[in-house]
């Protein structure tokens, strides 16, 4: 599998590629990546000799924040559309999925994170380049666009999911996990046992593999579809001190445990839904024991802000695609489109198109897409459904659908006591028990009477291609 560097090399040249000399750590970097990511289709952002720190130790964000980036990390074509990427990505994600056995890790034992090997008084986890990303986050964040490796001690599987990890000293880290979360699951497992809980985090690398870790498949498939992706099966290591299993390429990982019934407080951090909602905390915390990095390391960040931020726009994408796929592989017929609104945080405002068939079609797609954990299962808000007539992607004929061909007594239903997060800024804090609700819009045309409503003004396709051939230049179209 490829490394950060080839990837820096492609979007050079075939993706969008800025970068930046002498930034501080303390705030203006988070600052920069924010004004950066309000910008239409943003470049990657890569800081090198960050304030404090030698040339070459270097951090690289926004990587997945936009069309041309999102092509080079995931080998599609360049130049699509958002709307084009996704029917592309409909399609590939069902290949990858299907491949996964083709891509399962390749067991090596070298590679280039090896190149520098610390232990004991050499661990130093502020030798990076960490940023604190908000004027009001608790500490330095090493971990937003990671990798956090765990085993689950009953069966063995192995899990690699997006979680945030505060630096607290030199030699400790914050290691928090939202409730149901798998890596969550693995930790709790552990110290139930009365046994601390074996972690790796690489928090330096190719972006598919964040790419891999931040999206909900299948428990145990992420080194898989990290594979299928850029077509050769990931490299791994078995790392040493916990025996996890580790990408051969990384730039930097740290292993160590977290032990039972020990905590330290984390937080504040700004996170994906724009506050600072779970505010500070007593969490379990990795004693590290090891840190591995290659010579010059370039640390992988991943900034959070009031959408849209820098998992808004990749995992928008990846998720309707998936939601799709999902919907259709559950029963659900004539799926015309699902789509995660990139610029209104994702799981918070999702639609799906249909074509109507029977009598409860509408309700039967709203209340399946709720529940997928790829679309409103984990922490959703608002899911509508309208007629396949309607542009899913284009908010503004979603919100005509929604008050034109809905009735609000009729036509809303709330789901209570649904999974969510204690990120949810409407939860009261402190709290032990993550609750919230789903509003599902039947935004569809009355299926009883749906050949007597009334017909929308539409100019017909053949006259709108005559108009623009005619016309399109005096118009700019």
């Amino acid at each position: 599998m490829e490394d950060i560097r080839a990837w820096l090399e492609k979007a050079q040249t075939s993706g969008k590629l800025v970068r930046i000399e002498g930034a501080d750590w303390n705030h203006e970097i988070g600052c920069i990546a924010d004004l950066n990511l309000k910008r239409k289709n943003p470049p990657a952002l890569l800081f090198d000799n960050i304030k404090q720190y030698p040339a070459g130790y270097r951090l690289l964000s926004a990587s997945l924040s936009g069309s041309a980036n999102v092509a080079v990390t995931l080998n599609l074509p360049a130049g699509l559309s958002d709307l084009d990427l996704l029917h592309v990505l409909r399609e590939r994600q069902t290949e990858w999925m299907r491949s996964l056995d083709r891509f399962r890790q390749e067991p090596v034992t070298t590679g280039r994170v090896l190149e520098n090997v610390h232990s004991g008084a050499e661990i130093n986890l502020l030798e990076f380049p960490s940023p604190k990303w908000h004027e009001l986050d608790g500490g330095r964040y090493i971990g937003t666009g990671d990798a956090v490796i765990t085993r689950d001690p009953e069966t063995g599987e192995v899990n690699v999911g997006t979680y945030r990890v505060m630096v607290h000293d030199e030699k400790t880290a914050g290691f928090y996990i939202s409730p149901g979360k798998h890596g969550r699951v693995h930790r709790e497992k552990w110290h139930a046992l009365g046994k601390p809980c074996p972690v790796a985090i690489s928090v330096g690398h190719h972006p598919a593999v964040f790419g891999a870790a931040c999206l909900p498949l299948p428990a145990g498939t992420e080194f898989a579809f990290m594979g299928a992706i850029t077509g050769a099966p990931t490299r791994i290591l078995t790392e040493e001190i916990t025996g996890l299993p580790i990408p051969a390429n990384s730039e930097i990982v740290i292993a160590g445990f977290s032990p039972p019934d020990k905590n330290r407080m984390e937080g504040p951090f700004g996170e994906w839904t724009g506050y600072y909602a779970s505010k500070e905390r007593m969490a379990p915390f990795i004693e590290v024991e090891r840190v591995y990095h290659r010579n010059n390391p370039v640390l992988l960040g991943s900034h959070n802000a009031i959408p849209p931020s820098d998992s808004t726009y990749y995992t928008g994408l990846m998720r309707s695609a998936q939601l799709h796929r999902e919907l259709m592989e559950a029963g659900v017929p004539d799926v015309k489109g699902a789509w995660i609104g990139l610029q209104l945080m994702g799981v918070y405002f999702i639609v799906v198109s249909i074509k109507q068939r029977y009598a409860g079609h509408a309700k039967q797609a709203a209340c399946i897409a709720s529940q997928l954990v790829s679309g409103g299962g984990y922490h959703g808000r608002y899911l509508i459904v309208v007629d396949e007539d309607i542009d899913p992607t284009s908010t503004q004929e979603v919100l005509w659908a929604m008050c034109t061909r809905s009735d609000p007594e009729k036509d809303i239903d709330i789901l209570r006591r649904c999974w969510s997060t204690a990120l949810d800024p409407t939860i009261r804090k402190p709290s032990n028990a993550f609750f919230n609700s789903r509003a599902i819009i039947d935004a569809c045309k009355p299926f009883e009477w749906i050949d007597e409503f009334p017909k929308e003004i539409r100019s017909s396709p053949g006259l709108v291609n005559t108009v623009k051939t005619k016309w399109g230049g005096v118009l700019g179209l």
